[in-house]
């Protein structure tokens, strides 16, 4: 035995593990997580201003929603196309200002293009809510995780790190109505395998999310379960470590208090 042991081929060292304690948890729960290459209408390692007037401008719903249109068109775009929530010369004003940022240039009949062309607005928005994290919870944050669990499909969006717990956010960037029970039962998944110590399901949407998206979210949980709790506007607790919240005021904000109250409940009670 001990000498077909030896005759067998040297084991290929383990890929380094990517930096971060929040990639560190995830090794530590017995996962091999990677990075993927982010999906974003501007380089990844932007430089220091840039990057802050960006983040400025994607704390407004409206530039984020007028983002998210331009990236769906696809090809070029002329201002009034994006979105149907906003005049053309808002669209205008803010296509000036993705320009003075870098990120548009002008074509021919006042149109614009990316520079940087992406195909979802989604890892934009990741990208916002990590930087957001960093600077208002002080945690350590990763975006876009493969963390590679068997039979489940998908990334993690946002894991953080924070006061050695860990921390779990599903973002998604279309209305409710384009929510699907696959996307939630994927969801709950991942969860299931990762356990989180806070979870939270944030919609960037200003609708409710008592209409269509509680319930779905309240069909995949042990039917034992206490009925959502509303904590503040549209800040819903589903259990004492998984939260729903939407863009409603502000998306941050509403992301940073849910971890808050998770981080609570975690908590001796006396």
């Amino acid at each position: 035995m001990e000498t077909r042991a030896a005759a067998v081929q040297a084991v290929a060292p383990a890929a380094p593990l990517p930096p971060g304690e929040a990639m560190a948890m995830l090794a530590r729960r017995g996962f091999r997580p990677e990075l993927g290459r982010p999906d974003l209408p501007f380089p990844r390692e932007l430089d220091a201003d840039t990057a802050e007037r960006l983040t400025g401008r994607l704390s407004h719903y409206s530039f984020r929603l007028f983002l998210r249109g331009a990236i769906q068109r696809r090809g070029d775009f002329a201002p009034g196309e994006a979105t149907r929530y906003l005049t053309v010369a808002q669209e205008k004003s803010l296509a000036d200002a993705l320009v003075e940022l870098g990120l548009l240039v002008r074509t021919p009949r006042a149109r614009y293009r990316f520079v940087h062309r992406a195909t979802s607005f989604g890892p934009t928005l990741e990208w916002y809510v990590a930087r957001e994290l960093r600077r208002r919870l002080g945690c350590d944050v990763a975006t876009g995780v493969k963390f590679r669990a068997p039979g489940l499909g998908g990334d993690l969006d946002v894991i953080a790190a924070l006061e050695g717990k860990l921390i779990y956010l599903e973002l998604k960037s279309s209305p409710p109505k384009h929510l699907t029970p696959g996307e939630v039962a994927a969801f709950f998944a991942r969860v299931r395998r990762l356990r989180p110590d806070v979870a939270v399901f944030a919609m960037d949407t200003s609708l409710r999310l008592s209409d269509r998206v509680l319930p779905l979210l309240t069909a995949g949980l042990d039917p034992k379960c206490a009925p959502p709790r509303r904590i503040e506007r549209d800040l819903w607790m589903l259990t004492p470590h998984l939260y729903a919240v939407s863009a409603k005021a502000d998306l941050v904000a509403n992301i940073c208090r849910v971890v808050g109250e998770g981080l609570v409940a975690l908590g001796p009670s006396h």
